[in-house]
């Protein structure tokens, strides 16, 4: 069966979406969103042929923004599932009814009209090219579908849409408007065969991102390799990424195919690029500037055919003035660089992603999660996830395993979310986090914004007080002060060897 049809799917209750995505994904293309605001930012840039909406218990300001959808996008068609007599045609602008179709549902009916009524609509469109012939209620006599097991969607063929026809912000599931926009000039980048740095947090999602544009370029069909840098022993990352030959090291029995002959001419993650070796970075710059390498022990040069994606947890400017990393390949890499920001920093996707893994682990684990209750998004704004995407997905993976009535609150989230107990993070802003969101005295707000700037400083300057009271323009005793001030003086042992002048002012 053609599944070219693109049917947006909106609902606020897991439990609707759980249902009908398992039985719609072999009919045609969905895209999936859990409030009106995001059907109608989906339907102006996708131009579906069918936006299915559930408006169950809604307030008429939602339906008004609901049916605005038809009025905008002239391309779509609207199918509103609503409660009994909670909408009726007298409520739909004559000018549109024609492409807005109600489907009431009480609370015990099957969902599995629904479906009917997608394929109702979709068999229009595929046949005659019929429209909807009036804004009233679907009949009860539409003939039900077989019913789809429920199984993963099926693999692309040649004949599907490839996925890079959807925009790298939707897919990256983001409401943030400075991050839309980096993916927007991202997604340019992507289309053309070069080098691109992605700077984030642990956690950030720099290698969905990385996949995303491997997905995005003309290399969608070729393999997707990652180096993950930081999980090698120093001595191996050569031998991983470039191979190596017999006899080459103690334990080379036989000849090794690196990272780069796997990739062939599909695309490389380097992940944590910042833990290669001065040695190790010069031949990565080669590679990236001459496309070319040996394998360890070999003198027979080969040609890289990869696209190559370098990801760093750290902003590199700092190592470079630390003589950790290259000044030559960081402004070879800098040249394309990404940063994504923190989860922290991105509280407008916090609610859709948080419905999104709900919906992900409630599937997984076989598990109905019939609603999700204010306090539960409430508790999940108020945190700084220092681990970012990662700790939420675990997180709510835990809380829909422990939800026992299918209603999520916050107590099933994890104790340290509850009491706002964060993990260990080198950034300071998890630590001024608490205080922004809290509506601190403007003393108190200074006092965070100025232990955050020598804190920085610090981290920039491997703790040495010496260099960071000369980079903040300050002197040395000053800078001991304030730190006792703010209790950021080294636990005996630890640090003193970085700073020159031991513990002392």
């Amino acid at each position: 069966m053609d599944n070219s049809e693109i049917l947006v799917l909106c609902s606020s209750q897991p439990g609707f979406i759980r249902f009908l995505v398992p039985r719609l994904v072999s009919r045609c293309r969905l895209m999936e969103c859990y409030t009106v605001a995001e059907a109608a930012q989906m339907a102006q840039s996708h131009q579906p042929d069918l936006t299915l909406l559930d408006l169950r218990n809604g307030d008429p300001r939602k339906t008004s923004r609901a049916l605005t959808i038809a009025h905008n996008v002239a391309a779509t068609q609207l199918l509103v599932v609503c409660g009994p007599n909670e909408i009726t045609s007298a409520q739909i602008p004559e000018e549109i009814a024609y492409r807005v179709t109600l489907i009431p549902l009480d609370e015990k009916e099957d969902l599995s009209h629904v479906v009917s009524a997608v394929d109702c609509r979709l068999q229009q469109l595929r046949t005659a090219g019929v429209t909807v012939a009036c804004g009233a209620e679907l009949s009860r006599s539409t003939p039900a579908s077989p019913s789809v097991p429920q199984t993963a969607p099926p693999a692309e063929t040649e004949s599907d849409p490839p996925s890079s026809s959807i925009p790298l912000s939707s897919r990256f599931r983001t409401q943030t408007p400075d991050l839309k926009r980096m993916l927007d000039r991202l997604e340019v980048a992507a289309r053309h065969d070069v080098t691109i740095l992605l700077i984030g947090e642990t956690g950030s999602g720099k290698t969905h991102l990385a996949r995303l544009i491997h997905e995005a370029s003309g290399r969608q069909q070729r393999p997707f390799v990652t180096v993950a840098c930081g999980a090698l022993p120093g001595d191996l990352i050569e031998s991983e990424l470039f191979g190596h030959i017999k006899g080459a090291f103690t334990g080379a029995h036989a000849d090794k195919d690196g990272k780069f002959i796997a990739a062939g001419d599909g695309t490389i993650l380097l992940d944590e690029i910042d833990v290669l070796t001065p040695d190790q970075q010069v031949k990565l710059l080669r590679v990236i500037e001459q496309g070319l390498f040996e394998a360890v022990g070999s003198n027979q040069t080969l040609k890289v055919q990869a696209r190559i994606i370098a990801a760093s947890n750290l902003p590199l400017e700092p190592l470079v003035e630390q003589q950790r990393f290259r000044p030559d390949l960081y402004y070879r890499l800098n040249t394309l660089c990404f940063r994504i920001p923190p989860l922290r920093s991105r509280l407008p996707d916090i609610q859709p992603l948080a419905r999104y893994f709900v919906h992900l682990h409630a599937d997984r684990h076989g598990i109905e999660i019939t609603h999700i209750k204010d306090d539960f998004y409430d508790c999940l704004q108020q945190y700084p996830w220092p681990g970012n995407v990662r700790e939420m997905e675990n997180a709510i993976r835990g809380a829909v395993i422990y939800c026992a009535d299918g209603h999520l609150d916050s107590r099933v989230l994890p104790p340290n979310i509850l009491h706002g107990a964060s993990g260990p993070s080198s950034d300071p802003s998890v630590t001024t986090f608490f205080g922004g969101r809290s509506g601190k005295s403007l003393g108190n707000r200074i006092e965070l914004t100025e232990r955050e700037i020598i804190e920085q400083a610090l981290q920039n300057n491997a703790y040495s007080r010496t260099r960071t009271a000369r980079q903040l323009g300050i002197s040395r005793v000053t800078l001991y002060n304030k730190m006792k001030k703010y209790d950021m003086m080294p636990r005996r042992g630890r640090d003193v060897a970085a700073d020159e002048g031991g513990d002392s002012p």
